[in-house]
């Protein structure tokens, strides 16, 4: 099952759910993961780079998924994900659906992009997943904060 994503409070809700952990586990879609990073950048209550970890550890462990070695929480899908949504923000948008629905459409979209910059065997390391590591294929348009 998923959820529309359509209005304002629908990117919101994404968000809220992941926090207070209710959102169900069926709706922790690929879509889902972009409008938390969206209404997270959004929401000056938020550090996204810094709350996003903690939140989606939790939120894996509440919906019985284990953060190991193999699976669950992936530092740096997470990271370059939050940064191309930062850069999608950056163009500007009037809502968080807006921005939203342009980070869907652009080409950081697909779930698949993180493998233009970095090959399987870098990203699916068990250091990519517990820590961030830069890509080894080609640069990102972006960098992390302090770099």
């Amino acid at each position: 099952m998923s959820t529309v994503i359509n209005a304002d409070k629908d990117v919101r809700n994404i968000l809220y759910g992941i926090c207070d952990l209710t959102l169900p586990k069926a709706e922790w879609t690929h879509e889902a993961h972009f409008a938390a990073a969206i209404a997270m950048l959004l929401d000056s209550s938020f550090d996204a780079l810094n709350d996003m970890p903690r939140i989606i550890k939790a939120y894996n462990e509440a919906t019985g998924v284990q953060n190991t070695d193999h699976e669950g929480y992936h530092h740096t899908i997470t990271m370059a994900s939050l940064l191309a949504a930062k850069a999608v923000i950056n163009e500007g948008s009037s809502s968080l659906s807006e921005s939203f629905h342009r980070l869907l459409n652009s080409k950081y979209g697909k779930s698949r992009w993180v493998l233009s910059y970095w090959s399987k065997d870098l990203l699916f390391s068990v250091e990519a997943r517990k820590s961030w590591l830069e890509p080894d294929l080609k640069k990102l348009p972006f960098k992390m904060e302090g770099q």
